[in-house]
C-alpha cells in the first residue's frame, strides 16, 4: 500500500445514487468500491464459492445491505468467517433490525442512523490502525 494512500473502504449499499457519502473517506485518503449486492435473483460469488476481489481488497467494509432478506445476512456472516479478525465493519441498520438480528450483530459495530462526518472519520482512523 502507497504510503499517502489509506486502505481501500468497501462501501456494500444497496444503491449509491448519493444515499451515502463515499467522498467522504476518499477526502479523507481511503479509496472506495462500491458494491450493490447481487441482483435480486442471483447469487453473490463470495456465497457461491468464487470469492469476491472487492472483498479481497477490502481493509474496511461499510455494509448497509438489507438484513431483512437472508442473503444479504449470509453476506455480512461470510465477511465475518472470511475476513480477518481485525477487519473494521460497521453495519448501518435500522433500530429494530438490531434486535431482530442482535446474534449476527454481535461480531460487528453498528449504526442505527445515517453515518455522519465524525463516524466516517473514526471509521477512517480504525482502517488506519488496522492497516498499521
Amino acid at each position: 500500500m502507497d504510503k499517502d494512500t489509506g486502505g481501500v473502504v468497501l462501501l456494500d449499499v444497496l444503491d449509491d445514487e448519493g444515499t451515502f457519502d463515499q467522498s467522504m473517506l476518499e477526502r479523507l485518503g481511503h479509496p472506495v468500491i462500491v458494491c450493490n449486492g447481487p441482483d435480486l435473483h442471483a447469487l453473490c460469488p463470495l456465497l457461491g464459492g468464487t470469492g469476491c476481489e472487492k472483498f479481497e481488497q477490502a481493509h474496511g467494509i461499510v455494509f448497509e445491505l438489507d438484513l431483512d432478506r437472508p442473503q444479504h445476512r449470509a453476506i455480512l456472516q461470510r465477511y465475518r468467517d472470511l475476513g480477518r479478525d481485525d477487519l473494521p465493519i460497521r453495519v448501518v441498520v435500522r433500530p429494530e433490525q438490531q434486535v431482530t438480528y442482535a446474534d449476527l450483530l454481535a461480531q460487528v459495530d453498528v449504526w442505527d442512523h445515517r453515518p455522519t462526518a465524525a463516524d466516517l472519520d473514526g471509521f477512517a482512523a480504525l482502517v488506519e490502525s488496522t492497516d498499521r
